[in-house]
């Protein structure tokens, strides 16, 4: 009759006495499933972690898009000024203001084709 008895205790009911109690951690529902309890928490952890990686990633390529679009508009910027002052009209003042005896030749260039 004894062991009738204990064997019911271990199959009761939980309640809320036993959660607050600590004795669910005894019950053999949860002895039995341990290692999945670990499990889904290792899980859980893995997730948490994923996520806040792909947020930290995803901040990076913001602020990395925005120093390219920076780069870019300064390269536009320095290609720009480039082209101004490579034009002729620009070389042809310059060399006049430095007092060079360069000038602009008359006649046009030509080809001289070299024979086979």
């Amino acid at each position: 009759m004894e062991e009738q008895h204990t064997k019911q205790q271990g199959k009761s009911h939980i309640t809320l006495k036993k959660i607050l109690g600590g004795d669910i951690l005894g019950h053999d529902f949860l002895k039995r499933q341990a290692n999945l309890f670990i499990l889904i928490v290792i899980l859980i952890i893995l997730y948490i972690n994923n996520r806040y990686e792909s947020q930290r990633e995803l901040i990076e390529i913001d602020k990395l898009k925005k120093e390219l679009t920076d780069i870019k508009y300064d390269a536009l910027t320095v290609s720009s000024e480039l082209t101004q002052r490579s034009r002729q009209s620009r070389i042809e003042e310059y060399v006049s203001t430095q007092g060079t005896p360069l000038e602009t030749a008359a006649i046009p260039p030509y080809l001289i084709k070299k024979e086979k």
